[in-house]
C-alpha cells in the first residue's frame, strides 16, 4: 500500500497526535508499505489527520484532496477524528471537521464517546469505525518503573501538552489544595509535566516543562499513580503512557476516559471525589498495580488495527468509490477550497 498522510510528524514534545503519526509511519514502513506526505503521485489511501492547513507541518488539506480525487478516483480517503467542540469549549472545531469530512470515504474516531456525539449521529455507521489510541511501549514500559512499598508518599503524576483548562485543571487544583494539609502531604506528592493553562499555578504540585521520548518516560516512571482529570477528552494518549509504565489510574468519568481506563484504576466524577479516590488507591495500590501488565492500549495494537483497517478498506474500494459523489453538494466542495 501507498499511504499519503496530510501532516508530517514534529520533532520534540508535541502531544499525542504527533505520537500517533510517528507510530503509524514506523509500523507501515516495517510492514513494507510506503508513506508519503504529498499528493504528487498516485496513492492507495489518503489519511486526513489535520484539517487546519495553515498549521506547521500540514502538507495538504481537504480542498487539495477533493481536487486530487477528480483525477485519481480510485484513491480512498480516511478521516481520523480526534477533536471536538466539547473538549475545548469552542463552537467551531466540530463544524470545521464536518466540513473537511465531506472529502472522506470513511471516518475513524479515537473513542466511541465522540462518535456518538450529536454532530456525528447522522453519519452512516457503515462509514465509521473506532480505533483507540495506544502508547509506544518501546519508550513507555515497566522497565525501571517505581513500585510503592506501602510506606511514605504515594507519588502522583500527570502530563499534558495542551494548555486548555479542560485537561483537568480543577482536579489538579483540588489536589494542590489538599497538599496544603501537612498530614495529607506526608501521604502524597504530585508532579505535573507540561504546559499549564493560563492563570493556573500550583503551590504544592511540582511543575516540570513539557518533555518527550525517553526523558518523559523516565520521569513518569519515578511515580506510582497516574491521575487524569480530563474533561470531554476525545481519545487521549496521556493516560495510556502512564498506564503502560505500570501506574494504576485515577481518572474522571468524562469523554473517552471510561473506555480507556475502566478496570485499571479508580473513577471520579468531580474534583471533590479525588480525596476519597486517593485514599482508596493508597489502601489497594498493590491490587491495582498487579492489573497493569494487562493494559491493552499500546501503539503496537493501535497500529495493527489501523493497518488491518487500511487493508480491509481496500477490499471494498470499488464499492466505496462507486458511492462517492464529489459534487453531491457543490457548496461544500467549494467551501473546502478555502484554506483555514
Amino acid at each position: 500500500m501507498k499511504i499519503a498522510i496530510n501532516q508530517k510528524p514534529y520533532d520534540g514534545p508535541w502531544g499525542g497526535g504527533n505520537r500517533f503519526i510517528k507510530a503509524l509511519k514506523d509500523a507501515l514502513a516495517a510492514a513494507g508499505h510506503q508513506v508519503v506526505y504529498d499528493l504528487r503521485a498516485p496513492v492507495d489511501i489518503i489519511l486526513l489527520f489535520e484539517t487546519r492547513v495553515r498549521s506547521p507541518n500540514v502538507c495538504f488539506g481537504s480542498g487539495a484532496i477533493l481536487r486530487y480525487l477528480l483525477f485519481h478516483p480510485n484513491t480512498l480517503v480516511i478521516h481520523r477524528i480526534n477533536e471536538c467542540d466539547e473538549r475545548k469549549g469552542k463552537k467551531f472545531i466540530t463544524r470545521r471537521l464536518l466540513r473537511a469530512n465531506y472529502a472522506a470515504d470513511l471516518t475513524v474516531f479515537v473513542g466511541s464517546w465522540m462518535m456518538n456525539l450529536p454532530a456525528w449521529k447522522k453519519h452512516g455507521r457503515t462509514r465509521c469505525k473506532v480505533i483507540l489510541n495506544g502508547a509506544d511501549t518501546s519508550l513507555f514500559n515497566f522497565k525501571g518503573s517505581a513500585i510503592w512499598d506501602g510506606s511514605g508518599q504515594l507519588k502522583l503524576v500527570t502530563h499534558h501538552w495542551g494548555y486548555n483548562p479542560n485537561k483537568g485543571a480543577d482536579v489538579y487544583n483540588k489536589i494542590d489544595a489538599l497538599l496544603d494539609n501537612p498530614e495529607f502531604a506526608q501521604l502524597f506528592s504530585m508532579t505535573y509535566i507540561g504546559n499549564l493553562p493560563q492563570g493556573v499555578s500550583f503551590k504544592n504540585i511540582r511543575n516540570v516543562k513539557a518533555l518527550d521520548g525517553l526523558a518523559l518516560a523516565a520521569l513518569l516512571k519515578e511515580h506510582h499513580v497516574y491521575v487524569t482529570g480530563a474533561v470531554n477528552e476525545p481519545g487521549g494518549n496521556h493516560q495510556n503512557e502512564g498506564a503502560v509504565c505500570g501506574m494504576p489510574l485515577i481518572y474522571r468519568r468524562s469523554g473517552c476516559m471510561p473506555e480507556y481506563c475502566e478496570g485499571y484504576g479508580i473513577e471520579i466524577k468531580e474534583p471533590d471525589d479525588v480525596k476519597a479516590a486517593l485514599m482508596k488507591m493508597r489502601e489497594n495500590y498493590a491490587a491495582y498495580r498487579s492489573k497493569m501488565a494487562a493494559y491493552p492500549h499500546t501503539a503496537a495494537q493501535m497500529t495493527r488495527d489501523w493497518i488491518a483497517y487500511f487493508e480491509e478498506s481496500l477490499t471494498r474500494r470499488n464499492a466505496l468509490v462507486k458511492k462517492r459523489r464529489l459534487w453531491r453538494n457543490p457548496v461544500s466542495f467549494l467551501l473546502n477550497q478555502i484554506p483555514l
